[in-house]
């Protein structure tokens, strides 16, 4: 009989996750209530890592984790080598807190703290965390359909477009990304768009408990690369599309991409694929379901892609509805509350991932009608009479698109609130402030989350970019650091049939400066500036 252990004390009500401080969480994340434990010997095996100290072989690891200050008793502590420090340096502190095994590499294991502690030495550490983890954790995903969508723009609202459909046909849903944490309808924020491995199969076995059938999850580059979801199965892996981001941690975009085909290595079931780009064509094999929003795309050699999409009407608020094209002349009219063609590319890639796995069409239609993303085209309205929008567009391909998209439907002018991030990829910010000031009749620069970084020098690369372009083919561009005030001065422009978007943060509710988050919501700011400038 399996000896199953508690955790119920620090499980009871799922922990809140504050606001993303580079990777470094305060609180701890959730576990299940009861885990079955497994002896290191078996562990060991499973990922043949040389075990020390076998006189220990039989001692029981109840739970893992990679941050000393979140060990509970009965926890692997997982020693992995980093940029600034070697985890194993922090070996003394998770062993007491009740570690009773380490996994690490050569160098971890030769700390004396590890003298007599059974020790899991293996070459590549982070590799295996996921696979252990997920044996541990009782092979969660095998007991939940993961739906996962990677790829540059589009992840958020993809997932939130299936989670949608899914709960339209009556599953109980997660859902794991940017915004939040999703269990069974209870919310947590959300640290890092894909949780690192032993969180994740935690948070995977937390669902189960919960009675989640599905769940929808981002899945992003440095989750595949650095290998967060080992050891999760994907009933479904889906690809949006690649522009240029992250160039701060990928060399180039071949190193990009790589990393985002990791998904469909075999480890989904079902691959869904829009295939509008080269980088995504280059993901397409025997079996891929392709999309192509465009219609003039193939997702294979013989022929065009499995779903398409036609008719596409969008309404003077902004609201769109389109038919696809599936298999075997399938159609479903569908209407989506949010604009933008991309936002038709990701409903098709939803409907494509859905049909796959036998979503029934109705369920299909009813939850894309109903879907809302925060901080994605998310409209504010206080009565006034032009259109105000927030979007987390942050990258170059995304602003174009977002503008795009607000240009199509305005009346008046198009005026834009952009900031860009510190510490991330330098070279996009010249260029998003090329594409916002072209497609702009006022651009303010103003702050994003400048972190470490000085503000005033991040402006002024995306103020290089703007003013590049010939005078001729951009409109006013202003520079106000202060991102309140900023929102302030967009709103004081603002006339009846113009469209302000504040683009770059969307859903965050804080600021990093200086390595402090401040408390700071772009929808709330946008809102209060609304109310404050009328007569």
């Amino acid at each position: 009989m399996d000896v199953m252990t508690d955790h119920s004390a620090c499980a009871g009500s799922l922990p809140r996750v504050p606001a993303k401080l580079e990777g470094k969480v305060a609180t701890a994340p959730p576990r299940p209530s009861r885990t079955s434990p497994v002896a290191v010997a078996e562990l060991a095996a499973a990922v043949d890592a040389r075990l020390t100290a076998p006189a220990h072989a039989h001692v029981q690891v109840s739970g893992v984790t990679l941050r000393a200050q979140h060990v509970l008793p009965g926890d692997l502590f997982a020693a992995l080598p980093g940029a600034r420090a070697h985890g194993a340096d922090f070996a003394d502190e998770a062993l007491a807190r009740g570690a009773v095994a380490v996994l690490t590499d050569e160098a971890g294991a030769s700390r004396a703290a590890l003298r007599d502690v059974p020790v899991l030495v293996h070459r590549d550490p982070r590799g295996v965390l996921g696979a252990l983890a997920s044996r541990v954790y009782g092979d969660p995903s095998t007991k939940l359909a993961v739906w996962g969508v990677t790829g540059t723009s589009g992840k958020t609202t993809t997932t939130y477009m299936v989670e949608s459909a899914l709960r339209a046909a009556g599953l109980e849903t997660g859902v794991i990304g940017t915004v939040e944490t999703r269990i069974a309808g209870e919310r947590l924020d959300s640290a890092l768009t894909t949780p690192e491995a032993p969180d994740l199969q935690a948070l995977l076995a937390v669902m189960v408990e919960r009675g989640v059938s599905d769940v929808t999850m981002e899945v992003s580059s440095h989750a595949l690369r650095l290998g967060r979801v080992g050891g999760v199965g994907f009933a479904v892996g889906a690809f949006t599309n690649l522009s240029q981001d992250h160039l701060d941690f990928h060399p180039d975009m071949e190193d990009y991409f790589q990393a985002k085909a990791l998904l469909f290595d075999g480890r989904a079931r079902t691959e869904v694929v829009c295939v509008d780009g080269e980088w995504g064509r280059r993901l397409v094999k025997p079996g891929t379901v392709t999309v192509s929003a465009t219609g003039s795309a193939t997702g294979s050699t013989t022929g065009e892609a499995t779903w398409t999409a036609s008719d596409v009407r969008v309404t003077p608020t902004g609201e769109q509805s389109f038919t696809a094209h599936g298999p075997d002349g399938l159609t479903l009219p569908v209407e989506l509350r949010l604009p933008g063609s991309f936002n038709v590319a990701n409903a098709l890639l939803a409907i494509a991932c859905l049909h796959a796995r036998g979503v029934e069409p109705g369920a299909i239609t009813r939850g894309l009608a109903r879907v809302q993303v925060p901080g994605r085209m998310q409209r504010v309205d206080e009565g006034q009479d032009f259109t105000a929008v927030v979007d987390y567009s942050h990258k170059p391909a995304a602003v174009a698109l977002a503008l795009d998209a607000v240009r199509a439907r305005a009346t008046g002018r198009v005026i834009t609130v952009l900031g860009c991030g510190g510490d991330r990829d330098t070279a996009k910010r010249p260029l998003m402030g090329e594409e916002a000031a072209r497609r702009s009749d006022v651009l303010v620069v103003t702050d994003d989350n400048p972190r470490g970084e000085d503000p005033a020098e991040i402006r002024a690369a995306m103020l290089r970019g703007a003013l590049a372009v010939p005078g001729g083919e951009r409109g006013e561009v202003v520079e106000i650091g202060d991102r309140r005030r900023a929102i302030e001065h967009a709103v004081s422009l603002a006339r009846a049939g113009d469209v302000v978007v504040v683009a770059g943060k969307g859903h965050e509710t804080g600021q990093e400066i200086a390595g402090v988050v401040h408390p700071f919501s772009d929808v709330a700011a946008l809102s209060e500036a609304i109310r404050g400038a009328r007569p």
